[in-house]
């Protein structure tokens, strides 16, 4: 965007892209927030998107601002597209000099429109602060009835205690599953999970037991974020959780043009595509796996009522449909056609049996 095209990114780093994001946030008006956040819903909605989590941070320097625009943009778009909204505390609630985020967090619970409550523990300045956070935020999503949605665990490194543990703790201590009335939980990121062994990951799956909890793999991100001397790249593999461990999991869209993510667009079909290589999984039962993570898996990972590929009766008419290519053997006939390439083709997006796009 013109309006940032001063800030680039040199170093590739975290540290880097947070100081960025602060500098941009400096600037944000709601002009700006809008024209932005509407070219991004009708891209979506273009690409074949019917059902959205939309995370607008909250913190000292935009105070409510993102989630205001939020907010409008979910009523204006009611009926092309669901927006979930989630007000999301991106920097740390509790480390020193934080107090202004807790509160704002705290207000942004009581909104109404606001349906999931997020944060990032790992941003806070030690262990015992990330805990805090998780459970403050956990407690606020308990009460004020919202989906709770926890970018954690973003690391490679053994040495770091995974936070997961404490979230599912947390989770058995406020009884989530009898006082949440349905509310989903979504843990994204966690590529510290990467490094766990499969004895890890069964007891991961056991503690887990019938908690309403799915991982929602970032690999856009992830892969150019996570980075060590002695591992170069680092992704949750969704498909082993799933096939492996029966694990809930997804894959979506982190970031659109930020300095987390430079790269991509916000189509999910083209993260689906990615994770061909990603995954390491070119077969039928591997693109029709990926297509699911992007669409009814991802559904169902925040809450949504899902359509499955085979379209069954009852199920929402919620769905894509790809046209007939100029080139006849370049139309898309299969699932495995559009994961492996989903092109650059108009598609015609149904929502609920009507063509939005």
């Amino acid at each position: 965007d013109p309006n940032y095209g001063d800030l680039q990114t040199t170093e590739g780093s975290f540290e880097e892209a947070m100081s960025l994001t602060s500098t941009a946030k400096g600037r944000f008006t709601e002009e700006d927030l809008l024209r932005r956040g509407r070219q991004l819903v009708e891209e979506s909605i273009a690409f074949g998107v019917t059902h959205m989590r939309a995370f607008a941070e909250i913190d000292e320097v935009v105070g409510c601002a993102c989630l205001d625009a939020s907010l409008q943009l979910k009523d204006e778009f009611a009926g092309r597209c669901d927006i979930q909204v989630c007000a999301f505390a991106q920097l740390a609630l509790f480390s020193e000099g934080c107090e202004t985020n807790h509160s704002l967090m705290e207000r942004a619970s009581t909104m109404a429109g606001v349906d999931v409550l997020g944060s990032t523990p790992y941003v806070e300045s030690d262990p015992d602060k990330m805990k805090k956070n998780i459970e403050t935020v956990t407690r606020l999503a308990l009460r004020y009835k919202k989906h709770l949605d926890f970018h954690l665990d973003y690391s490679l490194d053994r040495e770091k205690e995974p936070m997961v543990w404490h979230v599912l703790n947390c989770l058995k201590e406020t009884q989530w599953l009898k006082n949440a009335e349905g509310r989903r939980v979504t843990l994204g990121h966690c590529t510290r999970l990467s490094l766990f062994t499969p004895e890890e990951w069964r007891k991961l799956k056991r503690e887990i037991g019938d908690l309403p909890v799915s991982f929602v793999g970032l690999p856009t991100s992830d892969l150019f974020m996570m980075r060590t001397k002695t591992r170069a790249r680092g992704t949750l593999r969704v498909p082993e959780l799933i096939k492996d461990y029966g694990i809930r999991a997804a894959v979506g869209v982190n970031n659109v043009g930020n300095w987390f993510t430079p790269q991509g667009s916000c189509d999910p079909l083209s993260v689906a595509s990615l994770g061909v290589a990603v995954y390491q999984d070119g077969t039928q039962e591997g693109a029709d796996l990926l297509y699911e993570c992007v669409s009814s898996r991802a559904k169902d990972a925040v809450g949504f009522e899902n359509t499955t590929l085979d379209l069954n009766i009852g199920e929402p008419a919620d769905f894509v449909i790809f046209g007939r290519e100029q080139v006849e053997w370049r139309t898309r006939r299969s699932v495995m056609n559009i994961v492996y390439d989903a092109g650059h083709s108009r598609r015609q997006t149904v929502k609920r049996g009507m063509l939005v796009y």
